[in-house]
């Protein structure tokens, strides 16, 4: 048999997964990546630990490699690992809100993603005055010590922080199957709520703990629906946007915190390639100006600019604005748990309430075997001869205490301390004044008893020291808060260039979108053969664009969304844009920003109709209504007026009224046949509608009347004149729609 075949052995994917994936997994997830209570990581908490015990609570730096060296004690990872890891700790990398280690050297910021740390060998470091209160009474037996991993060092499990640290300072953990992610509170902020919170636990947490604050400062905006349901589940998510201040003498843009989820150089990268693409137009420069005095990113724009204009579409397009997703889970007794605010103050109370008792214990011990001690001693002050004479009787050293504890009835740690005693304290005195300390130490192991058995009185302990550690060492908020009904909503329409522009429409349903600038360099405009100019009006690129049709329908666009065309090219063909119906045309526009104003329908059967024009508003984006107008008898024209104003009737026998559209009542209804305007005579139509300035009458008011419907008169001879006038120079150049 070949032996070199290959033996294949099948194995049970779950059974492989318990046994070979499930140990890693679940080792990630409790002694790697998930903080637990006290707001550590394992990583942490094992550095700052060494540091303590080097003595760097109290004494002077040392260098960062030395740190990193007696931290591979407890933690066995590469140098490199545990080095940035201190990084993060310190004052210089400005991470966090309160930094557990004081530093010197460079090491890097956090809002920098190419500005690296120097060597350990270069930087120095000790633990901050702030980790006294990460450390206190932790030589009490406040917490539990674990061995490390070889054995031979003592490490605690955690560490009895005075304060909810885990809220205080941001932490960020991906483990396998789940992650965490906790923003940063004000100390201040965190230690008044969890106050309120053991006195009261129903208390409104978002009285007292306004919004998360960030050692980047910036701007947080506050929604409070979204902050109560982080509060609440310990899940959402709030925007963050930098801050910036406009120097108008030099015309630039100097933006000096940004959110804490992104660097400089990711904003810089950003803002170029929309500078490059042409998206903006207004920045001339940008430059990273970081120094020794904090961040800086500069832009330089053009003085037309309108810079809040500006940083309104760098905060759509740019990380200037971003999110804050927040994933508050947390280790309990080495279980994950996601948890609101609450409820991470529960648990923080209870852990500390469980400290202060060990605390407690320890202290009651302690002076437990002291007044054992000298309860003791009180038994030699009846016959301190006696005392003297046992020892001195005593042939050998190893019968002393046994001689001792006979001799007076004590036990053997009681004799062990007589037997210590120095000669020269064996004096009356120095008996009386130990023995003095009996009834005080009595006192105090009561008052200790007392306050352990009673958690109301140890969760009072908990208040003082929060209070104590809010007046030492807070500071004020970093990040603003900003309500979000001061945030303009930032759309697309806001990054769409506005510019002037001119619409003309063609009676073969082409439609043109010149910019004015286009138009001053080449007025001429390019038709078809056998098409001619129907209408033209003027607007600008980010208004509403109505066209009508002679189905009754009218189409809705934004300008922005046509293309620009020169005066050369033919423009749009409308029937591909909108999907004409094969006979349909459109036969007048629009345009519009607020839909104010009228629509004036005249139609042939001398009736002319006055529609508001908001009643083509609609709450959705709808690019089609029906039923737009009467479809009655056919329209003669269209208008759209802002106020009152008076229009020429004429009809097919030559009569003229001229009358005013106030006198017409205005309707919300679209499809109104509207008031009679021109009575019909011998079976005459409402043939045009016409502006004043469109005819050239000398007595216009021979053709005015005050009440409609009317006749109106005939046209006047001299009048006829310059209506043959008129005519000749429609042959000319054809007649404009205004409206």
């Amino acid at each position: 048999m070949n032996s070199n075949i290959p033996v294949i052995v099948e194995q049970k994917i779950v059974e492989t997964l318990e046994k070979n994936y499930m140990p890693y997994a679940m080792s990630v997830i409790i002694s790697r990546a998930i903080p637990e209570i006290d707001g550590f990581k394992p990583s942490h908490r094992k550095l700052l630990y060494t540091m303590y015990k080097m003595g760097l609570l109290t004494g002077n730096r040392t260098k960062s490699a030395n740190v990193v060296g007696q931290t591979m004690k407890l933690n066995p990872h590469g140098d490199m690992a545990i080095y940035e890891t201190l990084v993060r700790l310190t004052r210089g990398n400005n991470a966090l809100l309160h930094p557990f280690v004081d530093s010197k050297g460079n090491f890097g910021k956090q809002y920098s993603r190419d500005m690296r740390f120097a060597a350990p060998r270069y930087t120095e470091v000790k633990l901050d005055k702030f980790c006294e209160e990460i450390f206190r009474d932790i030589d009490k037996n406040s917490v539990d010590f674990v061995d490390n991993y070889d054995g031979t060092m003592k490490e605690p499990t955690l560490l009895p922080t005075t304060f909810p640290n885990i809220l205080v300072n941001a932490n960020q953990g991906i483990a396998v199957g789940m992650a965490s992610n906790i923003c940063s509170f004000n100390l201040q902020e965190v230690c008044e709520a969890t106050a309120r919170y053991i006195e009261d636990e129903t208390v409104d947490i978002v009285q007292y703990l306004k919004a998360p604050d960030f050692s980047n400062g910036g701007q947080l905006i506050y929604n409070e629906k979204e902050i109560r349901e982080i509060y609440e589940t310990g899940r959402g998510s709030f925007k963050l946007r930098a801050k910036y201040r406009y120097d108008k003498e030099n015309s630039c843009i100097e933006i000096y915190e940004i959110p804490y989820t992104t660097t400089a150089e990711a904003i810089i990268d950003a803002t170029v390639d929309l500078v490059k693409s042409g998206k903006i137009k207004e920045i001339v420069d940008v430059r990273d100006e970081t120094d020794l005095n904090g961040l800086k990113i500069t832009l330089d724009i053009r003085k037309s600019a309108d810079p809040e204009a500006l940083m309104n579409k760098l905060f759509k397009l740019t990380p200037l604005q971003d999110s804050f997703s927040c994933n508050f889970n947390i280790l309990i007794n080495g279980k994950p748990r996601v948890m609101g605010v609450k409820e991470i103050m529960g648990e923080w109370t209870l852990f500390r309430i469980g400290c202060i008792k060990r605390q407690l214990q320890f202290d009651i011990n302690k002076k437990s075997e002291k007044l054992h001690l000298l309860l003791g001693l009180s038994k030699i002050l009846l016959d301190i001869d006696k005392a003297v004479k046992i020892i001195r009787d005593t042939e050998q050293d190893i019968d002393v205490i046994p001689n001792l504890m006979e001799g007076f009835g004590i036990d053997q740690a009681q004799a062990e301390f007589i037997a210590e005693i120095k000669l020269r304290n064996l004096n009356k005195e120095y008996v009386l004044n130990r023995v003095a300390e009996v009834e005080t130490l009595k006192q105090e192991i009561a008052d200790l008893k007392a306050t352990h058995s009673d958690e109301g009185k140890i969760k009072q302990i908990i208040i003082k020291q929060l209070q104590e550690v809010a007046k030492k060492f807070g500071q004020p908020r970093r990040t603003e808060i900003i309500n979000e009904e001061q945030i303009e909503e930032i759309t697309h329409e806001h990054l769409i260039e506005d510019y002037n522009l001119r619409l003309i429409l063609t009676e073969q349903n082409y439609l043109k979108k010149v910019p004015l600038t286009s138009l001053r360099t080449n007025p001429e405009q390019k038709l078809k053969d056998d098409d001619r100019i129907i209408q033209e009006i003027d607007t600008h690129n980010k208004a509403d664009l109505l066209l009508f049709s002679d189905k009754q329908t009218v189409y809705k666009l934004k300008i922005y969304e046509l293309a620009d065309a020169k005066a050369s090219s033919l423009g749009d063909y409308l029937p591909n844009i909108l999907e004409l119906e094969p006979d349909e045309k459109i036969i007048h526009l629009v345009a519009t920003d607020d839909y104010s104003g009228w629509l004036i329908f005249a139609f042939e059967n001398g009736k002319v109709a006055k529609v508001e024009l908001k009643s083509y508003a609609t709450k959705t984006n709808r690019k089609k209504l029906a039923n737009a107008y009467s479809d009655l008898s056919r329209p003669v024209r269209m208008l759209h007026i802002t106020a009152d104003l008076e229009l020429v009737a004429i009809s097919s026998i030559d009569k003229v009224l001229i009358f005013d559209t106030a006198n017409i009542n205005p309707k919300t209804t679209r499809t109104t046949q509207g008031v009679q305007v021109m009575k019909g005579k011998k079976g005459s139509y409402l043939r045009e509608i016409k502006l004043l300035e469109e005819v050239a009458f000398q007595d216009l008011d021979y053709y005015r009347t005050k009440n409609i419907p009317a006749v109106g008169c005939y046209l006047r001879e001299e009048d006829q004149i310059q209506k043959q006038a008129a005519l000749l120079l429609d042959l000319e150049e054809p007649p404009q729609d205004l409206s």
